[in-house]
């Protein structure tokens, strides 16, 4: 008799705010691994019952609007059993083909210090084999890995969560085959609102001179693109025919096309209010800012509270 396949040894952290449409899919996904901790943010909805009742060990956390934030947090506070760690969004499954490679990875010895996951989105039920492309660094070995402080706490509509930029890895940075897949059962309007808030954040470190924070986790290769992708005129227009096009998003039929045309808009909205706070100044866009990153652009003027502040959803896409 063949006797069960033992866990992968390594620990997953999910961490959620009011995502009970998520977490179910998200955990059965994660049952081939050995720990799994869920850090909750006080979800007024069902979503630590039901990780409870998943069997999975459920973290209390309370941002104090310090750094660190949520994910570093998590790598100096949860009791993890393993060095090796995984960082996935509630709105994420681990397909078998990637619990797969992570088990040989792990088993085998990594040869690095962590390693970045592509991530598929799906749209309209359909998983998009072309077009859009992210990459982030999931897997950390969690002693040579560390989330920097980034300048943004006075941004009114910041979140608990670190933004959109990658850890500062000491060592190598490997690559993992097998996606990820960004699959969040929520509506369209949590898409929208969420990026107005990330739109927000981008445009105010564009702005105020942040963005080389975002960049210190990058390899130069990366970094290099990412600042002349900034400068380039039209961003939104080049992305949508980057997407849709050169790289095929076409043949994804209208999921390929919804997504390439929300992924134009998002941009749009960050170089709107990046010029909305330049010319507030009455100064370039790309000079260094005196003006408190506390001030609001008109779309972040509708979700400024502090308890909107505090509120961060699982996925940064």
């Amino acid at each position: 008799m063949t006797g069960k396949t033992p866990p992968v040894p390594l620990s997953v952290v999910v961490m959620t705010r009011d995502e009970a449409e998520n977490i179910q899919d998200c955990l059965r996904s994660l049952e081939p691994f050995a720990e799994i901790f869920v850090v909750d943010s006080g979800s007024g909805d069902d979503t630590a019952r039901l990780a409870f009742a998943a069997g999975v060990r459920v973290v209390p956390f309370r941002w104090d609007g310090r750094y660190p934030k949520k994910k570093q947090w998590c790598l100096d506070n949860l009791p993890l059993r393993h060095d090796w760690v995984l960082f996935v969004d509630a709105d994420e499954r681990v397909t078998p083909a990637l619990a797969g490679e992570l088990r040989g990875l792990v088993c085998r010895g990594p040869d690095a210090a962590a390693y970045m996951l592509d991530s598929r989105p799906v749209v309209l039920g359909r998983v998009l084999r072309f077009g859009a492309r992210f990459r982030k660094v999931a897997l950390m070995h969690r002693r040579r890995c560390r989330f920097a402080p980034c300048p943004d706490l006075g941004i009114a509509t910041m979140w608990e969560v670190e933004g959109h930029y990658q850890p500062v890895v000491d060592g190598p940075v490997g690559r993992l085959r097998a996606p990820l897949l960004h699959a969040d059962a929520k509506p369209p309007f949590a898409w929208f609102e969420r990026h107005n808030r990330y739109s927000d954040w981008e445009a105010h470190l564009d702005h105020g001179g942040g963005r080389a924070a975002l960049l210190a986790g990058e390899g130069p290769w990366r970094r290099a693109l990412k600042r002349v992708f900034r400068r380039l005129p039209c961003r939104p227009g080049l992305l949508f025919l980057l997407e849709y096009g050169l790289r095929l998003g076409f043949l994804d039929g209208r999921a390929g096309l919804h997504h390439a045309l929300a992924r134009a808009f998002y941009y749009w909205q960050v170089g709107y209010k990046r010029d909305w706070l330049a010319s507030r100044q009455g100064r370039p866009d790309d000079a260094q800012s005196s003006e408190s990153s506390s001030s609001t652009s008109p779309a972040s003027a509708l979700i400024s509270s502090n308890a909107r502040r505090r509120t961060g959803s699982s996925g940064m896409r």
